[in-house]
């Protein structure tokens, strides 16, 4: 039934389109609806569209091609970059003189510590500390009791010694003569046996009066000493000078001392002759080949550092400190105004003449190597190559070489520990190998 009604549907509905076009759709040929025609794109729209497809393949090529040239850009700066820039410098002739600056100790011309040869009490002294004195001038004085008792003592044991000498000469006159009788009385008269007593009786006064004599002498050894102990009581000036130093006073106990450890007293006084200074200076072994006697050198003092005093080298020790491994130099000053002062330092400048056959060069140029001490020198093509040198005199900033270089080498300052013989290099101010602007010290690669 469904079936049938839905057939009967659709031949109705196309019975209904039949009518709609005319009732003669079956006969009549279809109709066509006219189509609008295209019309072609504006001329600036296809302009436009050429110009953004020249734009993409700029860009493709571009970026295939721009990856390239920074490769190739920081390829060349790496290798400008590897190549080491120095700086060239050559050695000088030493044919100016060097000034050599060093320390030195001033000492007076002549300086001694006056020590007690007495103990005892100090009973006065008459000069102090920066007195002018007299040689003999007397310092001070001692008062000893123990070596006047001491001396009254020997007086007198010398007394009774010398009248036992008398004694003893009246004995031994006394034996001599009588040996003398019983030896020329005749024969017969006088035992022989007796003879030789008498004999014997001289000879022992004879022995006793010699002893006698060796007594009175030691006795007056003795108190010789004492005496001469007893000058000691007066401390004296040794020569013209300046007291120094006093190390006592009025009523201090003195003990007997001496500077070489003979006794245990102190130093009482010091006494300085100051009318010509001695001035000593260590110089290094390297630098004391040019110093000689009579040469000038020029004394600095830290209190008047704007006034010069001229020294004079007067002799060296003539041996190296095997310690400091310098020499000793001794250089006298005069001191008229006594501007000099013992026990002061002062700066000893040295002026040291060149030596044209030897060559100089900065201490920034050395490579210090296993093998010993070496330049590295440019040759051509700017390679480097490592020359050993032997040195001389270390004059500070500069320094001597005896043999290794000439004044005709290019010489490296401040080499690189790198460096090796057959490096390249770039010298300051050259063109670097593939290098475009030719500046030197670029350190940023290209972007």
């Amino acid at each position: 039934m469904e079936s049938a009604d839905h057939n009967a549907h659709d031949e109705t509905t196309a019975a209904d389109r039949e009518e709609r076009h005319g009732g003669e759709g079956a006969d009549r040929p279809p109709e066509h609806h006219p189509v609008a025609p295209r019309l072609p794109p504006p001329r600036h729209l296809r302009l436009w569209g050429f110009v953004f497809v020249v734009v993409l393949i700029a860009v493709a090529v571009y970026g295939i091609q721009h990856p390239r040239s920074d490769d190739a850009s920081v390829q060349k700066w790496t290798q400008d970059q590897a190549v080491p820039v120095v700086a060239i410098i050559t050695a000088k002739q030493d044919t100016s003189s060097q000034k050599l600056s060093l320390p030195g100790d001033i000492r007076a011309w002549y300086e001694a510590s006056i020590y007690a040869r007495v103990s005892g009490y100090l009973k006065m002294w008459y000069f102090d500390y920066g007195a002018h004195v007299k040689a003999g001038d007397v310092l001070a004085e001692i008062e000893a009791p123990d070596l006047d008792a001491q001396q009254a003592a020997d007086e007198g044991k010398l007394l009774s010694a010398q009248s036992l000498v008398k004694a003893r000469e009246a004995e031994k006159e006394f034996a001599e003569t009588t040996y003398a009788r019983w030896r020329d009385s005749p024969k017969g008269i006088v035992s022989e046996q007796e003879q030789e007593s008498k004999k014997a009786d001289f000879n022992s006064a004879v022995a006793r009066l010699n002893e006698a004599q060796a007594q009175v002498a030691a006795y007056q050894g003795d108190l010789d000493r004492v005496k001469a102990l007893e000058s000691f009581k007066k401390l004296v000036a040794p020569f013209d000078g300046i007291v120094t130093a006093r190390e006592t006073d009025v009523g201090a106990l003195i003990n007997a001392g001496s500077g070489t450890g003979g006794g245990s007293g102190p130093e009482l006084f010091k006494v300085a002759d100051v009318h010509k200074m001695r001035v000593y200076v260590q110089v290094p072994q390297q630098m004391s080949g040019g110093i000689h006697p009579q040469q000038i050198a020029k004394l600095t003092l830290p209190q008047q550092p704007d006034k010069s005093i001229d020294a004079v080298v007067a002799t060296t020790s003539g041996a190296i400190n095997m310690a400091a491994r310098t020499l000793l130099v001794e250089l006298h000053v005069d001191n008229p105004d006594s501007l000099l002062q013992p026990g002061s330092f002062a700066q000893v400048e040295f002026t040291l003449q060149g030596t044209p056959n030897v060559l100089r060069i900065p201490t920034s140029a050395l490579l210090f190597r296993e093998d010993g001490t070496a330049v590295a020198t440019v040759v051509p093509d700017d390679k480097i190559e490592i020359k050993p040198v032997t040195l001389g005199r270390n004059l500070g900033t500069q320094i001597e070489i005896v043999k290794g270089v000439t004044v005709s080498d290019r010489i490296v300052n401040s080499p690189p520990d790198s460096l090796a013989t057959g490096d390249v290099v770039q010298i300051v101010g050259e063109k670097g190998p593939g290098s475009a602007e030719g500046e030197v010290g670029l350190t940023d690669p290209p972007k």
